[in-house]
């Protein structure tokens, strides 16, 4: 029997009631947004795994509907997992592309939330987006999300002709630390690195040792220390290292990784994920630049808001230096 938590959470968030309250959505401001997330904080904290899921498709939806252009989407699948591929109706360049790991815990999220964010970078990029929907946790434990990232990302040079230097990949929260993750497998292996890494609130610390973690915990709007635990066991295997660096990337050896920007609301409790990655990044002889922006959440990036413009405008300019570096701005 699902518990009251877990059903008013998945009736509130459905993809049809978020339809039928576009009309508001688009004028959210970063107040209502978070006060409604305040709102959800308890609840979210207590609902069921599949309540969780469910939502983590709706908000999905919900961030798209504001940005939302023409498009053409179609899902592509392959033995584990399926992609969708989002090509906006106005292609800069044939070749370019980017890969875009949606967040989730691990545990949530799929082609349906991925093509929320993914829809909105592929018409302000004008490129092509592919969105894997990865092998879920506890079902599919660590490495599977990673093994799946990896299989995408070969697929793409190696069959369907991307250059690694016209191919960025970007991140959101666990998806943030995957494409971390993903650049120290391929190297491990000796194989080429994208052309740059946009990193939305990353996880890359699954020990959750940062400050942060009990220095935000009564001012972050939507996350909890105790959820990402939760998360973090369903990811990992017993017996797993938590400081496995294809785990954790904020442990590993980073040195000649491509250029980073990394976005993290200065409220969200994983804040120093993001710290210490910059600054590790930066120590290795990397290019890195971090964006905090003070009382914002975790993710903010990908709600679209008017008041954040400014910084999808930031990533939109680094990810074209990135793929077009001859290109005047």
């Amino acid at each position: 029997m699902k518990s009251r938590r877990s059903v008013c959470y998945t009736e509130a968030m459905t993809p049809t009631v978020c339809r039928e309250r576009a009309g508001t959505i688009l004028k959210l401001t970063i107040r209502f947004v978070r006060k409604q997330l305040e709102i959800l904080k308890p609840i979210i904290t207590g609902c069921s795994l599949s309540a969780s899921r469910a939502g983590q498709t709706a908000i999905g939806e919900l961030i798209s509907l504001p940005l939302r252009r023409e498009e053409r989407y179609e899902k592509l699948t392959f033995p584990d997992f399926e992609c969708g591929l989002i090509t906006p109706s106005r292609l800069r360049d044939p070749d370019a592309a980017v890969l875009y790991i949606h967040g989730g815990g691990y545990v949530a999220g799929g082609a349906e939330y991925a093509r929320g964010f993914g829809s909105v970078l592929a018409d302000e990029l004008r490129l092509r987006v592919f969105c894997p929907a990865y092998r879920l946790a506890p079902e599919h434990p660590y490495p599977a999300a990673l093994r799946d990232c990896l299989f995408l990302y070969r697929r793409l040079l190696e069959t369907m002709a991307v250059p690694p230097e016209k191919l960025l990949l970007c991140g959101e929260s666990a998806g943030g630390g995957l494409i971390y993750s993903l650049c120290l497998k391929l190297r491990q292996m000796d194989k080429p690195l994208p052309a740059g890494l946009v990193a939305i609130s990353p996880w890359t610390d699954l020990t959750m040792s940062g400050e942060s973690y009990e220095r935000n915990r009564e001012i972050d709007p939507s996350m909890t220390r105790e959820r990402l635990q939760y998360f973090a066991d369903c990811y990992l295997p017993e017996g797993s290292d938590p400081r496995d660096p294809l785990v954790s990337p904020l442990f590993g050896e980073l040195r000649g990784l491509p250029p980073s920007l990394i976005f993290s609301g200065g409220d969200e409790v994983m804040l120093d994920d993001a710290v210490g990655l910059d600054e590790k990044l930066r120590s290795a002889g990397c290019q890195s630049r971090h964006i905090i922006r003070p009382g914002l959440w975790h993710a903010y990036v990908v709600y679209g808001l008017d008041e954040t413009r400014d910084d999808t405008g930031e990533l939109c300019r680094f990810a074209k230096r990135c793929l077009f570096p001859d290109a005047a701005e």
